[in-house]
């Protein structure tokens, strides 16, 4: 393990981004592969960054101040909120790492300028049903029948598109016939494996049939056999999304949205702020907290991006 000492890059490795990738892979393990990709890639952005501007080229030269320059290129270059807090949030994961905890944390919120949190402000497109059928069987049309099942499949049951992608169905089927809720398992961010159920609509019997049907042979899931994720989502996938994009729908993400919605009406008996609406106080919450649960967050806060506010 690296220690906080005057070793290059606190023992982990002679260059940088060697150190941070050893020391990511330390940490995690043999699991969280995307989770690992996603720091190791924004961790080498950022030293490209130090060492052209900073001649940064020992880990132990990295500062909060440098941290916070780098944020502040990264705003002026018009980089989302989002990104920014994910770099920053990077960044501190790395050093907390290297440094064996001594690392002290500089505020990913502060240096984006906003709350990553963003209020959804404009209704997703996929609430009704009747628009997501008309995606569904434009994408059919264009041979696109998985990514139909993906759209199927994130408007039932509140998926990320890499969790439709992924998601063992005939473990769904199972589950729905006995239990009448699935567990969302595959696939999730940061290789997540709590419970995660939700409850199966007559629409979400009807997403499960779409992607046993489209499923390629020899699989349980929606990826061929000798198919990875990144390259169906860089080919395939993103054919789909073009689609959607000609069709008003931005992305199979407004899925989810909907989700979201329509599920705050069966909870609450109201539209939600983005429709116009908005349940009581207590009754608000309550819905809240379960369609964070239901989408895999762990925070009531992150609903505003799919529900709109409710102050």
């Amino acid at each position: 393990m690296g220690l906080y000492d005057s070793r290059r890059n606190f023992g982990y490795g002679r260059r940088p981004d060697f150190a941070a990738r050893q020391a990511l892979r330390e940490y995690y393990g043999g699991g969280h592969y995307a989770t690992r990709a996603a720091h190791e890639t924004r961790f080498r952005a950022f030293l490209a960054w130090a060492k052209a501007h900073h001649g940064v080229r020992d880990l132990a030269d990295v500062t909060d101040e440098r941290v916070a320059r780098y944020a502040a290129h990264l705003r002026e270059a018009g980089y989302a909120p989002s990104t920014i807090h994910n770099a920053i949030s990077t960044i501190n994961v790395v050093m907390r790492i290297v440094t064996g905890g001594r690392w002290q944390a500089v505020s990913p919120r502060d240096l984006a300028g906003v709350s990553r949190s963003q209020v959804r402000y404009r209704p997703p497109v996929s609430v009704e049903w009747e628009r997501v059928l008309t995606a569904v069987a434009a994408l059919q049309a264009h041979s696109l029948p998985r990514g139909a099942a993906v759209l199927a499949l994130a408007r039932a049951f509140g998926m990320r598109g890499r969790e439709a992608a992924l998601a063992d169905l005939d473990r769904l089927a199972d589950e729905a016939r006995r239990f009448g809720r699935v567990n969302i398992q595959e696939g999730t961010k940061g290789g997540r494996s709590a419970h995660r159920w939700v409850e199966v609509t007559p629409e979400g019997w009807a997403a499960i049939k779409l992607a046993l049907a489209a499923r390629p042979a020899g699989s349980r899931n929606l990826l061929r056999p000798d198919e990875r994720w990144k390259a169906w989502r860089d080919g395939e996938l993103k054919r789909a999304r073009e689609v959607l994009k000609a069709l008003g729908i931005p992305g199979f993400h407004d899925a989810r949205a909907g989700y979201a919605c329509a599920r705050y009406r069966e909870l609450t008996g109201h539209e939600p702020p983005v429709l116009g609406g908005r349940a009581p106080d207590e009754l608000d919450r309550a819905a809240r907290d379960r369609i964070a649960y239901e989408l895999g967050h762990g925070r009531r806060e992150i609903t505003n991006a799919y529900l709109g506010s409710r102050r």
